[in-house]
């Protein structure tokens, strides 16, 4: 068997989506985009040639994998955000409110940003209007103006479509929110999150009552009903095993971690739920591809390159940074929040890639601690690259040391690291965070994208163009396409090549919770579910999820919902691809 053409995938991915088609000289191949990107990054350095030196050293071999913002938008002369995710501003609950919510939201997804939203200011169906006398027709009725929006602004050729939408568990509307994915193609530019309480989570174990007010202050609520917690999981839960959505964002654990809660809350992330942000926040990203740190894979002596790790994690952190300084932003207001903060999401791609170079099942005890080590690597080193450019321009505006220092992430750094942040201070206020980094990874040759494990080994992938047409090709898993060319064509994989259906739900769930004490941000997952996995599982997934502290969760069942714009077809037993 040969081996899949995945060389012609990374050319399509490379030409449609990255290469700047106006660049003189023109951009003939990755490298040209590399030496681009890398220069328009060290162009705020004071030695801008030795910085753009070794940012193209880590971009390499795609070792370290900006966003894809970065790589289309970065030295060019487009007029793009060099950002992938945002969460808009609180939602005024008024007609004026809620039109210039949907203003902003246009000119940001117009320029390529993925926005999240959340509903829960806006009152319920069926109460009165403040000024007018009329009834409002509740959050849900208002979502469906925004999707039309996205549909607009995505067909006149905006780069992305996403949206995230939020609610409060205790919204009087919460019940029509869960619902509201039911019917084929509703607000199919929305992905959906429920915002669950620690309260309600002990309301559903009590079984008791649950009070839906709004607004959501205490002693402030116009309108209210009382249902009982555990049927409104159920709803919940039962609604997303039949639509793949809600996801469910456990806002308190989201806000205990936040390394900000001190001077920001949270009820919104952006469309894939990586990056929990405050109003009008934002955070570029990026992601270290883990399969390309692997020395003598497949063998007795396979291992991390974990000094090599660290040290691209440290470049790739003052890269983040210094692209904060060159993005340009849809609002003024999504600036000031950004310059406030810095927020950074330096992550991992390649993961179960990797594992399987390593000669370990993704669902194995060996391989979550092995991640974990890569993974706290990362964080270590992104930490201290921070510290270090503190020490040159400044920490980040709102840096308070004592308050700083006492959140539960910062609290359980390294010492050495704790005293850094204290004497110098910190550039950015959070530096980690994990995302599907899907396309890239495409674009790095096919490697096992974000944490997610291997879908299949070989197969076809269908992509739609730039002009909506349909493209197929052949591709293979990149650690598999490693290991098949140095053995017989016969011969069967290793066990550590475990795919995605065969790996348990609550392993998946372990693989998150051995990452998230690395991680200040959040983690892009999405648990698959075998196609016979019982309903009833769904709540007792979600209630491991909280246990497990996790910050979210969402599950997909391939029966739930297609895929439409790209998907993987594993090929059949004796099918040749060329």
């Amino acid at each position: 068997m040969s081996i899949p053409a995945v060389s012609a995938l990374s050319q399509f991915i490379w030409d449609t989506r990255y290469r700047d088609p106006d660049a003189q000289p023109p951009e003939t191949t990755i490298e040209d985009t590399w030496a681009r990107v890398a220069g328009a990054a060290a162009a705020v350095e004071q030695d801008p040639g030795s910085w753009r030196r070794r940012f193209q050293e880590i971009l390499h071999d795609y070792r370290f994998l900006p966003a894809g913002r970065i790589l289309a938008g970065a030295g060019t002369s487009r007029k793009v955000t060099l950002f992938s995710c945002f969460v808009m501003g609180l939602i005024g609950d008024s007609i004026e409110g809620i039109f210039e919510a949907l203003k902003e939201g246009a000119l940001t997804m117009q320029q390529g940003g993925g926005v999240g939203y959340d509903f829960s200011t806006l009152r319920p169906r069926g109460s009165p209007a403040r000024s007018t006398g009329m009834v409002a027709s509740g959050p849900v009725s208002f979502m469906h103006v925004w999707d039309a929006m996205c549909g607009t602004i995505l067909a006149s050729g905006a780069r992305r479509g996403a949206m995230m939408a939020t609610l409060r568990c205790d919204h009087p509307d919460v019940e029509e929110f869960i619902q509201a994915k039911r019917t084929p193609d509703a607000l199919r530019f929305f992905n959906l999150s429920v915002l669950v309480s620690d309260a309600f989570m002990q309301a559903v174990e009590d079984d008791k009552d649950w009070r839906l007010v709004f607004p959501a202050a205490t002693g402030a609520a116009t309108t209210g009903k009382s249902v009982q917690a555990r049927g409104l999981w159920n709803q919940l839960c039962d609604n997303a095993y039949a639509s793949a959505e809600p996801g469910v964002l456990f806002i308190d654990h989201i806000n205990a971690a936040n390394n900000l809660g001190y001077s920001e809350t949270l009820s919104a992330t952006n469309p894939c739920g990586e990056e929990p942000l405050p109003p009008y926040g934002a955070c570029n990203l990026g992601s270290i591809n883990l399969a390309a740190f692997v020395i003598d894979p497949f063998t007795p002596r396979a291992r991390f390159d974990s000094g090599a790790i660290r040290d691209t994690a440290a470049v790739a952190a003052r890269f983040l940074d210094d692209i904060i300084d060159i993005s340009g932003f849809p609002l003024l207001r999504q600036r000031q929040e950004v310059q406030r903060t810095r927020r950074i999401g330096l992550g991992i791609t390649g993961l179960a890639d990797a594992l399987a170079m390593l000669g370990l099942r993704y669902d194995s005890e060996a391989a979550r601690q092995a991640a974990a080590q890569a993974m706290q690597g990362i964080r270590d080193a992104a930490y201290r690259a921070s510290v270090e450019t503190a020490s040159e321009r400044g920490p980040f505006p709102g840096f308070r040391p004592d308050a700083y220092l006492d959140r539960p992430f910062i609290r359980a750094l390294p010492d050495e690291i704790r005293a850094g942040i204290r004497s110098s201070g910190i550039r950015n206020s959070h530096l980690t965070a994990i995302a599907p980094a899907g396309t890239i990874s495409l674009l790095a040759g096919n490697v096992s994208s974000g944490i997610e494990p291997i879908i299949a080994l070989e197969g076809w992938r269908r992509i739609l163009g730039p002009d909506g047409s349909e493209q197929k090709f052949a591709i293979a898993d990149h650690a598999y396409a490693a290991w098949r060319s140095g053995h017989r064509a016969a011969a069967d994989p290793p066990s550590c090549f475990v795919l995605g259906r065969d790996v348990s739900p609550r392993d998946q769930l372990l693989m998150l919770a051995s990452l998230q004490p690395c991680v200040d941000g959040a983690i892009s997952k999405t648990v698959a579910l075998a196609d016979d996995f019982p309903q009833a599982g769904v709540a007792e997934l979600f209630e491991c999820a909280y246990r497990l502290g996790l910050k979210g969760c969402t599950i997909y069942r391939r029966q739930a919902r297609a895929c439409v714009i790209s998907e993987i077809v594993p090929s059949r037993s004796g099918e040749k691809i060329s």
